[in-house]
């Protein structure tokens, strides 16, 4: 890849996989998330350049799905930073942050290989999913509280 152009068709790609992953960002900052906006671009952007990468690069003999591959394993152990046991409440925190910044990637990705329709369907099935959801988990929540829902699920 040896022409400016072809250079900035691959700044395109990162173009959108800012724009997707700002969009999941936006929606874990307006969640009150600490990874928010500019965490999940940060690792879309970084995604998509691993990506693009292994069409710039001169003389390349990679495997695109080892890229994939190295970018998952890599930003599992940032989303394992996400996650932490509170031990006074028994419970685990930013599980879904942490899931959140592993998504973002393989939309980052998907936007670093070209893939554009592939990861705005995927933003937004992800957005449906954070935003969607946390409205019945909150009514769930509030049933349980309420004695609607029973906590403990064992006869």
């Amino acid at each position: 890849m040896e022409h400016a152009t072809d250079q900035l068709l691959l700044v395109v790609r990162l173009a959108v996989a800012a724009l997707l992953a700002g969009m999941l960002g936006f929606e874990r900052q307006q969640a009150g998330k600490a990874a928010g906006l500019r965490t999940h671009m940060l690792v879309g952007i970084a995604a998509a350049l691993f990506m693009a990468l292994g069409e710039a690069m001169p003389g390349r003999t990679g495997d695109p799905l080892r890229t994939v591959q190295a970018v998952a394993t890599g930003v599992g152990f940032l989303g394992a930073g996400a996650i932490f046991f509170q031990s006074a409440e028994r419970r685990v925190h930013g599980l879904t942050t942490a899931a959140s910044i592993w998504a973002t990637s393989a939309v980052g990705i998907a936007a670093g290989a070209g893939v554009y329709v592939l990861a705005a369907g995927a933003t937004v099935l992800l957005v449906g999913v954070l935003r969607g959801l946390r409205w019945a988990e909150v009514r769930l929540e509030d049933r349980r509280l309420l004695g609607d829902i029973p906590t403990d699920h064992r006869s």
